[in-house]
């Protein structure tokens, strides 16, 4: 089997969707027999300083040509396509979604955080989406040929199948997974929920609080302002056993994100049996089907909060809702067939083996 190296910014321990599906998939390329390296190249991704390009470029450099580099788009999306081009190694890059498509990106900036990535790319001998929306948008946007990309979406634990175990609480726990970030629209959420005071509800929001402090800061306010603080709790980083247990006791899964390249999040809380109340963004309306949830425009307070009454008030409605996410979820396989794909293309790469 090849051996890989695989080259990520930040922190690859983060209880994030992306680096989950990072850990999962070296796993499973471990599990099959290939040789795997992590390899650092920083932490200022996806905004590198000079210096820290350099030093990305220059790790990446060392990697001999016997081995294949797969490179978490997080940092491979912000390297200069000249840099490179002075790697012995072949590229693989593993695409979660476009760099430029962040929220909160300046939309000045994001012609050119889009041609770099775009650049980049170009060289690439191999790229690896985590979903056809993703695969979609190189394909029209980036140039990227429909023969170099790989849609290697993610596996589902069977540990999140629980529907049989769900008991749902009184009054109803509504639960948002994903770290605290513009793109997730959890000041959506709280907007949503401040027409629904007349009902009974608790909501609890699991994910990192630490990666944009600013909108944190603002969430907790909006939180305070709304008088909603003796219902909503931030729970922070929250281990999978925590969400797992939420999930058991939740009435609804509701997370507006304002773009997603997949969303590992809506696919778990199916598994768990759960109602999704979500926006039509990126790849969202690929993962959750309409017999799974309920899908509004992104930022559509309104419909949102009434999407959310409607699944707390009908139970009729809650109960579809459930038994089709069950079946929604059965659509995704474990993470050994990820990592049967991810090896599949790597193995078509030319070189070595």
């Amino acid at each position: 089997m090849r051996r890989i190296v695989f080259a990520y910014p930040g922190d690859l321990s983060a209880l994030t969707g992306g680096y989950g599906y990072d850990r999962r998939l070296i796993a499973g390329l471990e599990a099959l027999g290939h040789p795997v390296t992590p390899l650092h190249l920083g932490d200022g991704f996806p905004e590198p300083s000079p210096g820290e390009v350099g030093e990305a470029l220059a790790r990446l450099a060392a990697v001999p040509h016997d081995a294949v580099l797969l490179v978490d788009g997080l940092a491979h999306g912000a390297l200069p396509a000249d840099g490179l081009a002075g790697v012995a190694a072949p590229v693989v890059a593993l695409v979660h979604h476009p760099l430029a498509l962040e929220t909160g990106v300046d939309p000045a900036r994001a012609p050119d955080i889009a041609a770099t990535e775009r650049a980049a790319l170009a060289r690439a001998a191999a790229v690896v989406v985590t979903s056809q929306h993703t695969r979609d948008i190189l394909l029209a946007d980036y140039g990227v040929p429909a023969e170099a990309i790989t849609v290697a979406i993610p596996g589902l634990d069977e540990a999140w199948r629980q529907a049989d175990a769900r008991r749902p609480t009184d009054p109803p726990l509504i639960v948002a997974v994903g770290s605290v970030l513009p793109r997730k629209g959890h000041d959506v959420l709280v907007a949503a929920l401040e027409g629904l005071v007349d009902l009974d509800w608790t909501l609890r929001i699991a994910g990192g609080l630490d990666r944009a402090p600013a909108t944190t800061e603002a969430l907790r306010s909006a939180i305070a302002a709304s008088g909603l603080a003796e219902r909503v709790t931030l729970l922070g980083e929250a281990p999978e056993d925590t969400v797992r247990a939420l999930y058991r006791n939740a009435t609804l899964f509701a997370l507006p994100s304002r773009y997603e390249g997949f969303g590992m999040v809506f696919a778990e809380a199916m598994g768990a049996g759960l109602p999704v109340v979500a926006c039509r963004a990126g790849a969202v309306p690929q993962v959750v089907p309409p017999e799974a949830g309920i899908l509004v425009g992104i930022d559509d307070v309104p419909a949102l909060s009434a999407a959310i009454r409607r699944v707390l008030t009908e139970p009729d409605l809650a109960a579809s809702l459930s038994e089709g996410a069950v079946r929604a979820s059965s659509r995704f396989h474990g993470w050994d067939g990820t990592a049967r794909i991810v090896s599949a293309a790597i193995g078509r790469l030319e070189g070595p083996s």
